[in-house]
């Protein structure tokens, strides 16, 4: 026998209406992600307040290419989290806005005009190649250079994020990860910028190693010592999957919210719900979990407000 839930109640605003208050009544609303937006704004708020929870971030590299990377900055200066999954393009943005800046467009400007301006385009961002390309290679090839002069001959990539944020400034997520002693782990690091500057200086240094497995022994390490763990997933792909994957050795996730536009019909890692997850162990069968539907730039400054309000 089904039991339906409470009634479905109006949303009522006025301009006096606080945010947190819109949220509680969009829990109340009856639909549709309004509802999984409500949930995963409790999940976060009692999973970044729980001592014993070893705190995750994923997220995918194109949103730190927009202003949301404020709001990531954000998130890991406030300590919220433990540690950092992410991809190589969250690199590449990162030191580019902060030594330069991208430029706003469209979705629908003239792409091989673009390329005749050495503009490219990240859908509506556009990225100067002066900003990007060669710039990335100046300031990579420096800093792998200083370490390598220090001694430093083989390294993972936590501690490859871990010397950029030193040298960025307070604009910067990763500078931020590094002060607050927050590791960032790019699991597939050669796919980008970054990491095929990482190549180019091992070819001239062929006793430099990058050291992938150190990245794994440091995982594990916390895993294996958490109580609990929860995770903030913003979009999908390898960040997504790393973030689940490493969860399993501790029967999965006691919290978890994903925030994701792709949709599950195509069997894909990046449109499977957290729900799915808790058939192979990432997810624990308790946990406390919601997945929304919704694009991360639109979202995520009003589910960052809404926590600052709960979060003492």
């Amino acid at each position: 026998m089904i039991e339906p839930g409470d009634p479905v109640k109006d949303i009522s605003i006025t301009e006096q209406t606080k945010i947190e208050e819109i949220f509680s009544q969009m829990a109340n609303s009856g639909g549709f992600e309004a509802r999984n937006l409500a949930e995963g704004l409790e999940i976060l708020a009692a999973m970044i307040q729980d001592k014993d929870c070893l705190k995750f971030l994923s997220f995918v590299g194109a949103i730190v290419s927009t202003g949301n990377r404020g709001i990531i900055k954000d998130m890991i200066k406030r300590e919220w989290f433990d540690v950092v999954l992410t991809t190589c393009g969250a690199l590449d943005h990162d030191i580019a806005r902060h030594f330069s800046h991208y430029k706003q467009g469209s979705f629908t400007m003239d792409d091989a005009q673009l390329a005749d301006q050495n503009i490219h385009r990240l859908g509506n961002v556009l990225v100067p190649m002066e900003s990007y390309g060669p710039l990335i290679e100046e300031k990579v090839q420096h800093i792998l250079e200083d370490a390598y002069k220090e001694g430093r001959k083989e390294m993972s990539t936590a501690q490859i994020t871990a010397e950029i944020g030193k040298r960025l400034g307070d604009d910067s997520f990763l500078y931020w990860a590094q002060k607050n002693n927050i590791p960032v782990i790019v699991p597939g690091i050669m796919d980008g910028a970054v990491g095929s500057q990482v190549w180019m200086f091992a070819q001239n240094h062929p006793d430099f190693k990058l050291n992938m497995i150190e990245d794994a022994n440091f995982l594990s390490g916390l895993i294996f010592k958490a109580k609990k763990s929860g995770a903030l997933m913003l979009g999908g792909g390898i960040s997504k999957h790393h973030t689940l994957w490493w969860n399993q050795y501790r029967d999965g996730l006691d919290y978890a919210v994903y925030l994701t536009t792709a949709q599950e019909f195509d069997g894909s890692l990046s449109g499977a719900l957290v729900r799915e997850a808790i058939s192979w162990g990432k997810v624990t069968q308790s946990a406390k979990q919601t997945t929304i539907h919704a694009e991360i730039t639109t979202m995520l400054p009003f589910l960052y407000r809404a926590l600052l309000a709960k979060i003492t």
